[in-house]
């Protein structure tokens, strides 16, 4: 139930995103008196509008977006002589560039938000041995192996088949990678350490065959102060991005369009690595929920949105960057870029970018990732 309702606030949390993006380029337009003529979240067909004062607001059919229709910005558009002085290229470049650069920025604000909040009110996990919250007494009507070892809630595990202090991802890791072999677990209860030996074996988890042993692992967190809160958030905005930067060309290049490839038409299984679109990072907060840690949510909505603000930025058209990029061009040339001939550009990128996310959203529900313990 935790990890439905989960999904469900994910996601109409990406609503409220896209509403903010699009509400921050019109509010930046009609601040300088550019006629904003559209404002609607949805592509497709209207399902429902309504007009105040020169701007057409509603919700069309498919969620995957939104937009602002800008006076002067479509290229093949005729504009009255009369309104010529409120469009969008009439203005500074200065003007038009802030214009493109709110919706962005808008991302990386909530990022930080959330980042920050993440910090406060749940705090980073603290590095230590693996705590046994719980032990389940059963895996798909099966004893599961840490009931037959005799482990208990409150264990700590200090070493896993040769590796001593492991992490709860190193634990996992072994965990799914030996099943059906027999791994050894040493163990601390109160002040006495003694050795265990469980066969991990596969039970379903969020409908996908994994390797476990029936633990839920405790997780000792840290929550930071106030400044904590403020400069780590920062922080994590930072490290984010770079992140975002490193991954892209992974992602959308070679190696990431073969890989995608190989996912389509092999029986490759997903991995943690592998690229999501919102609706695997949907099931991934409903598995974190599920798993005890709603609140880590936070956490994902705020790398998600980092993401999505640097992919804006790209300096392709359709995407804000390409706008920004083609300002710095007016900019330098010292005359105006006749948009017309950057369309078929536009139409490439924006066609190989709707191929890959069509891709990855098929592989989110036919393999979706599962990253539950």
């Amino acid at each position: 139930m935790a990890g439905t309702i989960a999904q469900i606030a994910f996601f109409v949390a990406l609503v409220v995103v896209i509403v903010i993006h699009e509400g921050a380029h019109f509010g930046m337009a009609k601040w300088f008196g550019i006629k904003v003529e559209e404002f609607f979240v949805g592509f497709g067909p209207r399902i429902w509008s309504f007009r105040r004062g020169e701007t057409e607001y509603g919700i069309k059919a498919i969620p995957a977006g939104g937009y602002v229709k800008i006076a002067g910005m479509n290229p093949y558009q005729e504009t009255p002589e009369e309104e010529v002085p409120r469009t969008f290229g009439a203005k500074p470049v200065w003007q038009r560039a802030l214009v493109i650069v709110a919706g962005p920025a808008t991302h990386f604000v909530l990022a930080f938000l959330c980042f920050a909040l993440w910090l406060g009110l749940v705090g980073r996990p603290v590095a230590t041995d693996p705590i046994v919250a719980e032990v389940a007494q059963t895996l798909d009507g099966a004893v599961t192996p840490a009931a037959q070892a005799g482990l208990r809630a409150g264990d700590r595990i200090v070493g896993i088949t040769g590796v001593d202090h492991p992490t709860d991802v190193e634990l996992i890791r072994i965990t799914r990678s030996h099943v059906g072999k027999p791994v050894s677990l040493r163990v601390q209860r109160d002040d006495r350490v003694f050795t265990v030996t469980v066969t991990p074996v596969l039970a379903t988890v969020q409908g996908q065959q994994v390797g476990r042993i029936g633990v839920v692992l405790a997780e000792a967190r840290e929550p930071a102060g106030l400044a904590g809160s403020i400069t780590g958030g920062g922080r994590l905005v930072g490290s984010t991005f770079v992140g975002s930067v490193e991954s892209i060309g992974r992602v959308f290049g070679p190696e990431g369009i073969s890989r995608v490839a190989q996912l389509l038409f092999t029986d490759a299984p997903r991995r943690p690595s592998d690229p999501v679109t919102v609706v695997g990072a949907g099931r991934v907060a409903g598995q974190t929920a599920a798993g005890g840690r709603f609140w880590d949510i936070l956490l994902i909505f705020a790398a998600i949105n980092v993401y999505i603000g640097f992919l804006n930025l790209l300096p392709l058209p359709p995407f804000d960057g390409g706008h920004l990029a083609v300002l710095a061009i007016e900019k330098v040339r010292g005359k105006k870029v006749d948009m017309r001939k950057l369309v078929p550009i536009s139409a490439a990128v924006a066609a190989f970018f709707v191929l890959m996310f069509v891709a990855i959203t098929y592989l989110d529900i036919a393999k979706p990732l599962n990253l539950s313990p």
